[in-house]
């Protein structure tokens, strides 16, 4: 997608634990009725729309955080009781600038991508990190945690592509996921990347002591 083609006005579906990156597919399971317009709209026009976090809850709107990614549904299913089975494909991440009034169930929000254009590019996988050894140090984090993972298929996955993953499909808090999205540079992602993992083995083994 060309930078000239990003909207700057998109939909915006805050989800919990479902961080979401450039390049990375996310299905989701749609049955709010203010999610259900959402798609809806999407459908009819490009197909995108943003995910991001949900900060605070207020007794007003869930603030969000400023940093998440816009996707594109690349597949979609209505069942028999109404709900969507869509697939999302990750494209460029975006900051926050303001939200809009609008009269639709869902929110939306000014957004800039100048900060993230890199994601719209072919990731360049020359930098001097072994690749290997860091598989082996997430398949160690996932054992700890009893998570299943395949490690074959880890290994198919650009230095880009195996973060992200890593991150969206690990125990990681809302924190920790957050840190990682807002990251731009690669050598920085592995370095926050390890440093996540190391704490929460700290973590792990502190408490496993404690017991």
């Amino acid at each position: 997608m060309l930078k000239n083609d990003l909207p700057r006005n998109i939909a915006i579906f805050p989800l919990s634990n479902a961080v979401f990156f450039p390049r990375t597919i996310l299905p989701l399971n749609i049955f709010e009725e203010r999610y259900i317009q959402l798609v809806n709209d999407c459908m009819k026009n490009q197909r995108l729309f943003g995910m991001v976090q949900p900060k605070i809850k207020n007794e007003s709107k869930t603030e969000v955080y400023k940093i998440g990614c816009l996707g594109k549904i690349v597949s979609f299913n209505e069942t028999v009781d109404k709900r969507f089975i869509i697939t999302l494909s990750g494209i460029v991440r975006f900051k926050i600038e303001k939200e809009l009034t609008t009269n639709k169930l869902y929110r939306i929000f000014n957004v800039n991508y100048s900060n993230f254009l890199t994601d719209l590019e072919k990731k360049n996988e020359s930098i001097s990190f072994d690749k290997n050894n860091l598989i082996k140090k997430i398949k160690f984090f996932f054992d700890k945690k009893n998570y299943s993972v395949e490690l074959e298929e880890l290994k198919k996955l650009d230095f880009d592509q195996l973060i992200s993953t890593t991150c969206m499909i690990s125990p990681f808090s809302v924190q920790e996921k957050q840190k990682l999205i807002e990251t731009i540079n690669l050598k920085e992602k592995i370095s926050v990347l390890e440093e996540i993992i190391n704490f929460n083995l700290a973590d792990f083994q502190q408490n496993k002591t404690i017991q």
